[in-house]
């Protein structure tokens, strides 16, 4: 199935030329590598929250934060929210101490984008439970981190260096059977971020939906 939505695995490796016949194809969206890398310092941002005010990612310093971004209309998000996946990650999260932040960057008018009522009936509707969601709507922070894709996961060590920034996981599809089985490279960083052990894979490409930038 095509998801016209969604940056394309042969735009990515061979250019804008094979664009259209990779989403012709339907071959699974993979994210350009961002310019930042794992153990660079995570770039600071302060932005509007759902719940209202500012939240600034050095509210948290010394606790290990999770970056989730979102677009709740993107197939590939829906596949991780209807299974459940991302809500029973978001939990295991919260009951380890970790922050949890979603953020939108989709810009106003684009697909994704939503007011604070918007998102907050989503958290709800979903079961979700970020600490916080986050707008992002001139593309500012997203452009930061080189967020291209949704979801695109990031998760920020105690020290506030990246310790793993990708993929959610290594099943780049829209099946929510893949869930099962699938390598959750987040649960992974996490888990040995807690136990003080090397997180084994640092950097992954991360797959999903072209996050609609304004221009």
């Amino acid at each position: 199935m095509s998801h016209p939505f969604c940056l394309s695995r042969r735009h990515l490796l061979a250019g804008s030329a094979l664009a259209g016949l990779a989403l012709a194809t339907g071959l699974p969206a993979l994210a350009a590598p961002p310019p930042v890398k794992s153990g660079s310092v995570a770039p600071a941002f302060t932005l509007a929250s759902a719940g209202g005010g500012k939240i600034s990612l050095a509210d948290f310093k010394g606790k290990t934060v999770v970056l989730e971004w979102t677009n709740h209309e993107c197939p590939f998000v829906k596949k991780h929210y209807s299974s459940g996946n991302m809500q029973k990650l978001q939990k295991e999260a919260a009951g380890a101490g970790v922050v949890w932040l979603t953020i939108i960057s989709s810009a106003p008018g684009e697909q994704g984008a939503v007011s604070a009522e918007e998102a907050n009936r989503l958290t709800a509707s979903r079961s979700a439970t970020p600490a916080q969601v986050l707008f992002d709507p001139d593309g500012k922070v997203g452009r930061a981190y080189g967020a291209r894709a949704t979801p695109h996961m990031y998760v920020i060590a105690p020290d506030g260096k990246l310790a793993y920034l990708g993929a959610i996981d290594d099943k780049p599809g829209t099946d929510v059977a893949e869930v099962q089985g699938a390598r959750n490279y987040v649960r992974e960083a996490l888990a040995e971020l807690s136990s003080g052990k090397p997180v084994s894979a640092p950097q992954t490409r991360a797959y999903g939906c072209a996050i609609k930038y304004a221009s």
